[in-house]
């Protein structure tokens, strides 16, 4: 399994954040098996199934559904750290998110970010790569607000989206949503997402600097190193992730990638006890998990997106992988999905 995680200074604010909320966090973090003095380690990375939890326990223990959606929390608690700093000394906003798109992997590499252009403006997108347990659709509901308060704190001005969606289905009462997002808000779409408008997105930020935007970048660019000083197989692992979807990437072509031959590649995964077909398959098992999540990837294209030839590849690999077939391990996750929520699933919205 690859090890997606998040820092300690996010985790740390989410704590806080639920201890706001009226949540017993020395009972939440016992609960969860994580020491307390764990959150104050700079140097402390939490897995996605670790926060994941951490957020199904404070959702059970408040009692709310609604964890997180309010936007003095948001602001208060989504501590962004080194990464935060070095964008709001962007000289607008859209140069602060493709910052983070760049340097989000410090915050967490279990997260994804992805900006893409709409007629009206621009979508920011989150999601969550790796781990076993769902995703509790408190924690995505959580880091769009993050963001989008972030965004105004640096912008200098209360921004509102065009338009925000989410992938899990409708909870049944969006009123709370609706409130604090200030906007439609739509559920069962494709991503966790927000629209800004083209004239938000060209706001010079009131902190811009030039030379504070590279210094906070080389602070930045000292932590991926420091994260990013792994052994050949993490450096085989990201490749592999970036050639897929696609061809089924080859042995030769990676080493050649890596700057060293074949022969070398080999070797070294061998002492660090690894095989490129294993990590070939990690890579595959990953990324089956967050495609069959996606109700709308039809299993032939999820295929096709883990480099299989045809889909009857993909049912042998998910029967070894999971025990059960692509199409049962879908309705499971669906299932467990809609328990760790507790949500409804009316019919779904249309896209815009």
């Amino acid at each position: 399994m690859i090890e997606r995680s998040s820092s300690s200074v996010w985790v740390r604010g989410v704590v806080e954040m639920f201890a706001a909320e009226g949540v017993d966090t020395a009972a939440l973090l016992h609960d969860a098996g994580i020491a307390r003095a764990a959150l104050d380690d700079p140097a402390r990375r939490f897995s996605i199934d670790e926060v994941s939890l951490l957020w199904e326990r404070a959702v059970a223990r408040s009692g709310k559904s609604t964890l997180g959606l309010n936007r003095e929390l948001a602001a208060a608690y989504g501590k962004l750290g080194v990464v935060g700093y070095a964008m709001m000394a962007c000289p607008t906003l859209r140069a602060a998110l493709e910052r983070l798109r760049c340097y989000l992997k410090v915050i967490s590499s279990a997260a994804t970010f992805e900006l893409r252009e709409a007629p009206e403006g621009c979508w920011f997108e989150f999601g969550h790569a790796g781990g076993e347990r769902p995703v509790p659709r408190q924690r995505s509901e959580f880091g769009v607000l993050t963001m989008l308060c972030f965004c105004s704190w640096i912008a200098g001005r209360e921004l509102s989206a065009v338009a925000v969606e989410f992938t899990d289905p409708h909870p049944g009462d969006a009123s709370v949503h609706e409130q604090v997002f200030g906007c439609p808000v739509r559920f069962g779409q494709v991503a966790n997402r927000a629209l800004l408008r083209h004239a938000d997105l060209a706001l010079p930020l009131s902190a811009r600097d030039a030379g504070i935007a590279a210094l906070h970048g080389r602070l930045v660019e000292d932590e991926l190193e420091r994260l990013e000083a792994a052994p050949t197989s993490q450096r085989v692992l990201r490749l592999l992730a970036s050639r897929l979807p696609g061809a089924e990437p080859r042995r030769d072509e990676v080493a050649a990638a890596l700057g060293m031959s074949e022969r070398t590649l080999q070797r070294r995964l061998q002492a660090e006890g690894s095989s490129f077909q294993q990590l070939l398959d990690d890579t595959r098992r990953e990324l089956a998990q967050h495609y069959l999540r996606k109700p709308r990837t039809s299993l032939q294209r999820v295929a096709e997106l883990l480099g299989f030839e045809d889909q009857s590849n993909l049912f042998r690999a998910c029967k070894r992988w999971f025990g059960e077939s692509p199409g049962r391990y879908r309705a499971r996750f669906a299932g467990e999905a809609g328990r760790a929520t507790g949500a409804t699933a009316p019919p779904r919205a249309s896209a815009p």
